[in-house]
């Protein structure tokens, strides 16, 4: 049975205040490269406020969810939290505010219909003053959105945030966001992939998985395009369910195609099994990008 969050992240609207939380970092772009995705494709601006900016647009591109063109004119635009919430070390309410009203005045300057703004809350875990107002700045958040034609994500990391503060900000937020997961255990995780459309894999899979496993495709298949089997976190898998991934892929019709995306190991399995010679499958190896 697919265990699903509150909302899917394809389902957030231009005024939503929504809570996504992650657990890993391959879930927080994935998730995040669909609402950058979504936000452009409907001719918003997007601004993603994370750690590491330049490494994170990079994946973005990776994924292809945004043209280089998009970066350039500033329609898309990936800064470092401290530049823009923080006044140097410290945090305060009516500065973070000021700066996301200054983007939603240069947004309806320029003409977009929107704006999206994701904000990474890890500088929230960094020793900074001023992080007992981070319930204040949500319920601003919340407050300015009123009748503007704007959506913002949070992010919080699940693992690092403690549950009294995640509960403390839970109720400004019009929405909840998680990844659609299949099958969760210590052991391995299979969930909805969403940029680009698939599932992803991590930990170790056997056959005890099975049902999951096969849910998780036969839910990506339905899905138009191409498929994607993100497997990059993936340290094993038995003979049996790498042939019912392969089975899957090429069930799929032209000009339909799969990239099972593998770290090395796995990739090795699947070249045993000859998924090299399956039309319209493609195998990466995930350090070749």
């Amino acid at each position: 049975m697919t265990v699903s969050a509150e909302t899917q992240i394809t389902d957030l609207t231009i005024n939503d205040h929504a809570c996504l939380t992650y657990g890993e970092s391959e879930e927080l772009l994935d998730l995040t490269a669909a609402f950058v995705r979504d936000g452009l494709s409907a001719g918003q601006r997007v601004v993603w406020l994370a750690e590491e900016p330049e490494r994170r647009l990079g994946e973005l591109r990776r994924r292809g969810v945004v043209a280089p063109a998009a970066a350039v004119t500033g329609r898309m635009m990936v800064l470092a939290c401290q530049d823009s919430l923080l006044n140097g070390q410290a945090f305060a309410v009516g500065h973070a505010m000021a700066w996301l009203r200054d983007q939603m005045e240069v947004t309806s300057q320029a003409g977009y219909p929107g704006l999206r703004v994701a904000l990474d809350m890890s500088w929230a875990l960094r020793p900074i003053t001023g992080i007992e107002q981070l319930p204040a700045f949500e319920e601003e958040i919340a407050s300015a959105l009123g009748g503007v034609s704007t959506a913002v994500l949070c992010q919080y990391d699940r693992e690092r945030f403690d549950p009294v503060t995640l509960a403390s900000v839970s109720g400004y937020h019009t929405r909840s966001v998680a990844a659609a997961t299949y099958h969760h255990d210590p052991l391995l995780r299979i969930c909805r992939q969403y940029a680009p459309s698939g599932i992803r894999l991590a930990g170790q899979l056997d056959r005890t998985a099975e049902s999951a496993l096969g849910l998780a495709l036969a839910e990506a298949i339905r899905f138009d395009g191409e498929v994607t089997v993100n497997m990059a976190e993936l340290s094993f898998i038995d003979l049996y369910c790498a042939r019912m991934i392969i089975d899957a892929a090429r069930s799929l019709p032209p000009p339909r195609t799969a990239v099972l995306r593998c770290s090395p190991a796995v990739s090795a399995r699947f070249r045993l099994l000859g998924a090299t010679g399956v039309p319209g499958v493609s195998l990466v190896t995930a350090h070749d990008g």
